[in-house]
């Protein structure tokens, strides 16, 4: 999408189902599953730049060794910097000791990081400061094995504060009031009790202390501790778990909002946020890397036994549309025709917009990640030429020479590459105009191949906010000429704040809410404002199952296309000489391309946990009152 929008985490989980010494014979290296770590990781950088942590357990040492290594980066590079870090310190070990090189038992009982389980984390701040605290996987520590709890994940909470609260009423006193932090000691919490009831149980059956501990291991009920720690949990989340012996889970939320794939063979179990990280780094084909079920969790035990159990009732699956859309790398081969057919299925609209004089018309996407969705554009318009063309040829077969059948042929749908975006820019100056100058000069654009006759078609992921388009990309699309600039989003109109993991959380930014604003301005209709917030505030201290969302009346009064139509007033100007539309993607059109996707809230206000209505509805009395905060 044009409009910088931080969204997402990837994680990434390894766990060795062999020996050390296999990998070491069969690929060359006991650092197999570092190495794999590091591929996972990058390949999700899309997912995360702000912060990267890795984790590792070794299995099965002795008392005094140690077992739980773990590095996080906030630098620049943050995944750089972490496998940097990882690998001087193993490099440093294996200069100091060279005796270690053919020895795996030196190595795992030596060197940091060398283990049989691992965890990663890319991470992008939705919320609070990018300090290297931020940064997951978080650790729980303690003295029993057992106890030692890792934790990282792709979520956002939406009932932060009760969570919290429920931990005080629990006797502890969390260090802070952030998810993570709050999910993990709630996880915590139950860890220790399970082991301490197991314990008892040990004791009773006769086991010394030291015997225990390898039995509480085997007993502790992992799918059990999750289920008493996510009854009250709303939101969206795929969260991974280590424990210090050597247990690991990754659980996903009841309605499938965040992703999570998974691969399992002989030698590792395998998951990651998107399918094909796991598909390019393990050579797997597409059908065996499945889908972490909604409401389920994935359990590797110590001994590696690998299950999946339900922990939440599943809701109606509401996976997250963005992931289609824009967040999940367009390699994986369904997102890839997803956004081929996201591009396909708004021509109607585009033939339209430029009263289907294709022949006069350049196609074109900003940014480079809408590439995809340009090609099904493209290819639509490509078939609609050949069907007027199919349609000339019968109408006049038996007058066509063969001299105007090659001019008709010769006719294509003219694609361009008209935008290229720069370095970013240093707005330094602080001064508004001059800020301004420099933001108009983030897109540079292709000179010659428009004419003063043509329109010039963009197709664009999604429009959230509008800057970028009004303060670069329709200005500098408009040095080029064209009679129209058609803006075409593969998405629809952002309505409604996100609170599961993208940084959307105030209504007011959003431009299709400021252009609702101006039609009930316009058309003296803005008492509705004032009733919306009235409903709100009168359900604020409603219990989440009881809130609804009002806000959807202020779209009510309006069609699709005369919101559109607004946005693209606003997003022009006076010095605009073409003539501005904008176009966005049907959500019945959306479900068609994307039908395994159906999280759709943003669009239309239908949240898939009650914890949603309730963000909406402090967003818009947060609006409403002039309070520029967080809706969660």
């Amino acid at each position: 999408m044009s409009d910088a929008l931080k969204h997402e985490c990837g994680i990434a989980l390894v766990r060795l189902l062999k020996p050390l010494e296999y990998y070491k014979e069969k690929y060359g290296t006991a650092f197999y599953g570092i190495q794999k770590m590091y591929l996972m990781m990058e390949k999700q950088h899309n997912r995360g730049q702000d912060g990267a942590g890795f984790a590792s357990i070794k299995l099965d040492v002795e008392p005094g060794q140690r077992y739980i290594s773990r590095v996080r980066s906030n630098h620049s590079q943050p995944i750089q910097d972490v496998f940097a870090q990882i690998n001087d310190r193993i490099n440093e070990e294996m200069t100091a000791h060279p005796e270690y090189a053919n020895d795996v038992e030196k190595q795992k009982a030596n060197i940091p990081y060398i283990g049989e389980l691992f965890l990663g984390h890319v991470r992008y701040g939705t919320f609070g400061k990018n300090s290297i605290e931020s940064v997951h996987p978080f650790l729980r520590q303690s003295n029993w094995m057992h106890r030692n709890l890792i934790l990282a994940g792709n979520f956002n909470m939406t009932n932060v504060k009760e969570l919290f609260e429920n931990l005080v009423e629990l006797g502890q006193h969390p260090k802070e009031m952030a998810d993570t932090v709050t999910v993990m000691e709630k996880i915590g919490h139950f860890l220790d009790k399970e082991v301490m009831q197991l314990y008892q149980d040990c004791k009773q059956e006769g086991y010394s202390k030291r015997e225990a501990s390898p039995v509480i291991a085997e007993r502790l009920d992992i799918a059990k501790i999750l289920a008493r720690s996510a009854k009250n949990l709303d939101g969206g989340y795929a969260m991974a778990g280590l424990l210090g012996h050597g247990d690991a889970f990754v659980f996903r939320d009841p309605a499938g909002i965040r992703p999570a794939y998974f691969y399992q063979d002989d030698e590792v179990v395998v998951v990651a946020s998107e399918r094909p990280v796991i598909q390019t780094v393990f050579n797997v084909p597409f059908e065996s890397v499945q889908e972490i079920d909604p409401g389920n969790a994935l359990i590797i035990k110590k001994s590696g036994k690998v299950s999946m159990e339900q922990i939440l009732e599943p809701t109606v699956k509401k996976a997250c549309s963005f992931e289609r859309i824009y967040f999940s790398r367009g390699s994986d081969a369904e997102i890839y025709q997803e956004r081929k057919n996201l591009g396909k299925l708004i021509l109607p609209a585009v033939l339209e917009s430029i009263d289907s004089d294709t022949d006069n018309t350049v196609f074109s996407y900003i940014p480079n990640t809408a590439e995809t969705s340009f090609y099904g554009l493209v290819e639509a318009a490509q078939d609609f030429l050949n069907q007027r063309k199919n349609n000339y040829i019968l109408e006049n077969r038996n007058t066509l020479t063969a001299e105007t059948l090659q001019e008709l042929l010769a006719v294509k749908i003219r694609t361009e590459k008209v935008a290229i975006k720069d370095a970013k820019l240093r707005t330094f100056i602080t001064e508004d105009s001059s800020r301004d100058d420099l933001v108009a000069h983030v897109y540079d654009v292709t000179y010659g191949v428009i004419k003063p006759t043509d329109n010039l078609v963009i197709i664009d992921d999604s429009i959230v906010r509008g800057t970028t388009l009004k303060m670069s990309i329709i200005k500098m699309m408009d040095r080029l000429k064209p009679k129209r600039i058609v803006i075409v989003s593969s998405a629809p109109q952002i309505r409604y704040p996100d609170c599961y993991g993208i940084d959307m959380a105030k209504l007011e930014g959003l431009v299709a809410f400021r252009a609702a604003l101006a039609l009930l301005k316009e058309r003296n209709l803005y008492h509705i404002v004032d009733e919306v917030y009235t409903k709100c505030k009168a359900q604020e201290n409603f219990a989440d199952t009881d809130v609804i969302n009002y806000v959807t009346a202020i779209y009510d009064q309006f069609t699709p296309e005369e919101i559109s139509d607004k946005i693209a007033e606003m997003l022009s100007s006076p010095e605009i000489n073409a003539e501005v539309k904008i176009i966005f993607q049907k959500v019945e059109d959306l479900h068609i391309a994307c039908p395994k996707n159906l999280g759709d809230w943003y669009f239309t206000g239908d949240y898939p946990t009650p914890g949603g209505n309730r963000v909406v509805n402090r967003a818009f009395m947060n609006f409403y009152e002039g309070k520029d905060a967080r809706a969660y």
